[in-house]
């Protein structure tokens, strides 16, 4: 979407919301003044039966009085009322001329803007293809033109891959081996009694953390102890990041209140993981590859997206989120990677899990939105293999789970397939098998690199301290920051993924990556500038496509995941409509009954309030005025994670089911009433 085309659906949606909030206004304001009329009148009236009193047969002129007088009264007040009745539509018929000028305008400047950027991709092309033909006399065809990107959640290379016994043959050839997780060197100390605890295989890793442990700690503190060593929890931005020597997972682990801290260093082995065994050997692996930040799921998200996180260097916070963000989603000083592709008229694509993909935080993500640059899986998996399939660059968000966000559970991250720590692994297992089966059995296959990473490491242990990296750069929003980090230190390594016909078999790739690699490699094979100097300094990953042809050996079909033996049961279809209902009325009552008697509830959480604020922009995209202004003022009044499971909640049957609780008012206990619910 070019600038001028978002320029132009952000005008109509203010517009609209403009003229809509002119036509309630309109009817608020006649309805008030109609109200005092007939207030007014019933006061004369009442004066006039004072007149009505003195009425006697000697005293005739007292009852002329008081019917001329209740006349008056009566005659008064309809043309009052007419007043405000002409008044109101006169002013609603202006909001109307108005909206449908605005509805008119958009029409004509769209069509300028799809001429313009016609014109200008044209010219772009013609340039490039100008360009090709004199450097070599004809043009070279880039051996790729389309990147996937599937980024999972919370795992580290060690607890994923350190046991997998990786072999195979460097960039240049040469054979070597994954760096492994060794039990006999890689341990960490349990506090009280100094024992050892080394990084184990044996028993395997558990196929999910729920109904056994907690998650552990990967907040910015959590990571600063975890590499830092016990009790390291404070950061000082005039020191620097503390020595490293990722000595402190389980004394974290242990600080979260789990039952069993030995969980932070175990591994999966790779007979648990076949999915992402099989394309480890089957492409290439990077095992120096390490989160953009030592910190959590959002900051690393963003630097996947903006090469940045504008500062943001711990989860998101209500304070920072309704001060800084709120209606506009977070702001990048230089953008991010899908403006650079819309400046070089390359399609772009956001396939969302769920209804609420963390990218869709990012200022102007609900623009485009409605000019459909989101699209679900289901719709992804058959696009893609369309021979006239668009988008060039493609970022996939998992299923982040219905309970994340509390609707159906405590917001454990359970039924969903982002490989989340309490979820089950197998689940994502099964997304990647998917996402992948789905590129290599296209058409595009022979053109693409499919990039899967982790967008950081749950908590879990790491053996490799994580290098200097280079500062963004660019300017900072200080609402963002809570510990005042420098961006100068990457965060822990975390296993990663290239996938492409162009990559030879086998390959362990040692160069250092972090996220913004991604954004290095989608700039220089596309010709954009980059975004910050990270990803400006970032290695790339076009190495990799290395070989003179592209592979025909590559499999079809992956293994089947494995079976855990103790599966968390979820259903295949999303929470039902009656389901959301009857969760929102629970939710209403525990609140209502914890304010009454003032029971403390827990402070919202960094992921319920970040949901939260993705939810408020989805709903936004339809919500008209007054209710848009009554969702605004429902989420910068949440402050308990009732209130932000509660908001959600409501979200989602907007979403899915068209009941808006915003609609319409009635007085009793429950304020907030659907018009005209929309049954399934």
């Amino acid at each position: 979407m070019s600038t001028c085309t978002t320029w132009v659906t952000r005008f109509v949606i203010q517009c609209k919301n403009w003229s809509m909030k002119v036509d309630y206004e309109c009817t608020q304001w006649a309805d008030e003044g109609s109200a005092e009329c007939e207030e007014w009148a019933d006061k004369g009236h009442r004066e006039c039966e004072e007149w009505g009193k003195k009425c006697h047969w000697y005293t005739p002129w007292n009852c002329v009085a008081e019917w001329f007088c209740k006349g008056w009264y009566w005659v008064a007040e309809w043309v009052c009322k007419g007043w405000y009745w002409v008044a109101k539509w006169v002013c609603k018929v202006w909001a109307w001329i108005v909206r449908r000028a605005c509805i008119v305008f958009s029409w004509v400047v769209n069509l300028v803007c799809v001429a313009w950027d016609g014109l200008r991709c044209a010219l772009m092309a013609a340039w490039e293809l100008i360009k090709g033909l004199s450097s070599s006399g004809r043009p070279e065809r880039p051996k790729i033109d389309r990147v996937f990107v599937l980024m999972l959640e919370n795992r580290s290379f060690d607890h994923m891959l350190g046991f997998s016994a990786l072999t195979g043959v460097d960039i240049h050839g040469s054979p070597t081996s994954a760096d492994d997780a060794n039990p006999a060197v890689h341990v960490n100390l349990i506090p009280m009694t100094n024992q050892p605890v080394p990084v184990t295989a044996t028993p395997p890793a558990d196929f999910a953390l729920k109904d056994v442990d907690k998650d552990p700690g990967h907040s910015f503190t959590d990571a600063l102890e975890s590499l830092c060593g016990p009790g390291v929890i404070n950061y000082d931005p005039t020191v620097g990041y503390p020595l490293i020597d990722n000595s402190g997972f389980v004394a974290n682990y242990i600080a979260h209140g789990c039952a069993v801290p030995e969980r932070a260093m175990r591994c999966f082995d790779r007979e648990q993981l076949p999915v992402m065994n099989a394309l480890a050997r089957e492409f290439a692996v990077c095992d120096a590859w390490f989160s953009s930040l030592p910190g959590p799921t959002w900051p690393n998200r963003f630097f996947a997206m903006a090469a940045s996180s504008g500062g943001l260097d711990d989860s998101p916070s209500t304070a920072d989120t309704i001060a800084s963000v709120s209606v506009g989603g977070y702001r990048f000083y230089n953008g991010t990677i899908f403006d650079r592709l819309d400046d070089k008229c390359i399609p772009w694509s956001v396939v969302e899990g769920d209804e609420f993909p963390v990218a869709f935080a990012m200022a102007g993500m609900n623009y485009n939105a409605l000019q459909g640059r989101f699209s679900n899986f289901d719709d992804f998996v058959s696009e893609v293999a369309d021979p006239s399939y668009e988008p060039k660059y493609v970022f996939i968000e998992p299923q982040y789970g219905e309970s994340t966000f509390g609707i159906t559970g405590p917001g454990d991250y359970t039924c969903g397939n982002s490989m989340h720590p309490l979820d089950d692994v197998v689940a994502g297992e099964q997304l990647l098998k998917e996402t992948y089966e789905a590129i290599r059995n296209s058409p595009h296959w022979e053109s693409s690199v499919l990039i899967v990473t982790f967008d950081e490491h749950g908590g879990f242990y790491d053996h490799v301290p994580p290098p200097a990296a280079t500062p963004p750069g660019d300017v900072q929003v200080d609402d963002y920051a809570k510990h005042g980090f420098l961006f100068d230190r990457l965060g822990v390594r975390v296993p990663s993924l290239v996938i492409s016909p162009w990559v030879r078999r086998g390959v362990i790739d040692h160069t250092t990556y972090d996220h913004t690699s991604i954004l290095a490699t989608a700039e220089r094979l596309y010709g954009m500038s980059a975004l910050t100097a990270r990803d400006r300094d970032a290695n790339d990953l076009l190495h990799l496509i290395s070989l003179e042809a592209p592979r025909t050996d590559a499999p079809t079909t992956l293994p089947s995941p494995a079976r855990n033996p103790d599966p968390i049961h979820c259903s295949d279809e999303p929470v039902s409509e009656d389901e959301l209902l009857r969760r929102r009325a629970e939710l209403r009552l525990s609140h209502t009954a914890a304010r009454r008697q003032e029971e403390p509830d827990e402070v919202v959480g960094s992921t319920q309030i970040g949901f939260a604020q993705v939810a408020l922009m989805k709903v936004l995209q339809t919500a008209e005025y007054p209710e848009r202004e009554r969702w605004i003022e429902q989420f910068e009044a949440i402050e308990t994670n009732t209130d932000a499971v509660l908001f959600i909640t409501e979200a989602k049957l907007q979403i899915r089911y068209d009941i808006d609780f915003k609609r319409d008012r009635r007085p009793g206990p429950d304020r907030l009433v659907p018009r005209h619910p929309r049954r399934r």
